[in-house]
């Protein structure tokens, strides 16, 4: 993270812990439900198929650029998917650096060549060893590995939604993040139960034995990009939600946190990691804050 970078957003932190601002500062915009994968864990793939243009994305980069926000994400569907004519994912990542968005990553299944040393990061779903991902995307694991060790940057993280059948590869993961070449870190969520997805979702004592393994995995050095400090508000669901500092744009239509804002009772059960850690910073829990300090800087 360079100097700027880190002065907006200790600046930003400072103002909504002090002033109780609930001003937004990671803004995501959905390029496309469209995918080619059909993951179990999933339920927003593949809905309409559309592919929204590059008039619209533009218009929906300027819309959270002008709300405040600085980090922004690309997700999908499959956000390698996603073209205009000539214009492709890359385009827009240049385009969001040019408006002046401060840190732009993207979210993508791997599957597609990951030729993109323009983001900051590429958020790649890894969920588990060889066996376990392939149980719950398909058989892709081979064939993401090599596209990492073919990647034309190290701005990959890895980024495992963990739940009932991946739940004992969190220890895998850390080490193939900490030991492949192209790869930053590894970031974890639990699994968000989305209405189709419910068996998945694992118990509160499954999510304490998955905190300690990546307590204890990070006791070892592996490059983790959470905040172990917010372990415990994780396992038990009980830190606030929605995350007002965080919006989701898809289609014209702004969400406050994300898509599952609008599904009864689901925010109640949400397992996004950065969720708890941004209500938890913006709270000016100090213990969290110092944390975030260390890590943040670590892998961005």
């Amino acid at each position: 993270m360079n100097k700027k970078t880190f002065a907006y957003m200790m600046s930003f932190g400072i103002k909504s812990v002090l002033f109780r601002k609930k001003d937004p500062i990671l803004g995501t915009v959905i390029l496309t439900d469209k995918c080619n994968l059909s993951c179990k864990h999933c339920s927003v793939n593949n809905i309409t198929g559309v592919i929204h243009p590059y008039s619209k994305v533009r218009d929906e980069m300027q819309t959270l650029y002008d709300m405040g926000i600085r980090i922004l994400f690309f997700c999908g569907g499959e956000t390698f998917m996603w073209h205009d004519g000539d214009r492709d994912i890359r385009d827009l990542v240049i385009e969001a650096k040019a408006m002046g968005f401060m840190i732009v990553n993207v979210v993508t299944n791997g599957t597609f060549k990951l030729d993109l040393p323009e983001a900051d990061l590429i958020l790649l779903s890894l969920d588990g060893d060889r066996e376990r991902h392939n149980e719950v995307r398909g058989d892709t694991y081979d064939l993401i590995m090599q596209n990492i060790s073919e990647a034309t940057s190290d701005n990959i993280c890895f980024y495992m939604a963990i739940n009932k059948i991946n739940k004992d590869a969190v220890r895998e993961v850390c080490m193939t993040a900490k030991t492949t070449a192209n790869v930053r870190a590894v970031s974890f969520n639990f699994h968000t139960p989305y209405p189709d997805t419910e068996e998945l979702a694992l118990s509160t004592a499954e999510k304490k034995e998955c905190c300690d393994v990546i307590t204890e995995m990070m006791d070892q050095g592996a490059p983790i990009f959470n905040l172990k400090s917010v372990f415990p508000y994780l396992i038990n669901n009980t830190f606030p939600v929605p995350c007002v500092q965080c919006v989701v744009i898809e289609d014209g239509k702004i969400s406050t946190c994300g898509r599952c804002i609008d599904i009864p009772g689901l925010c109640e059960r949400c397992g996004y990691f950065f969720v708890a850690e941004y209500t938890q910073i913006f709270k000016g829990n100090l213990i969290v804050i110092f944390e975030m300090l260390r890590t943040y800087t670590k892998f961005v």
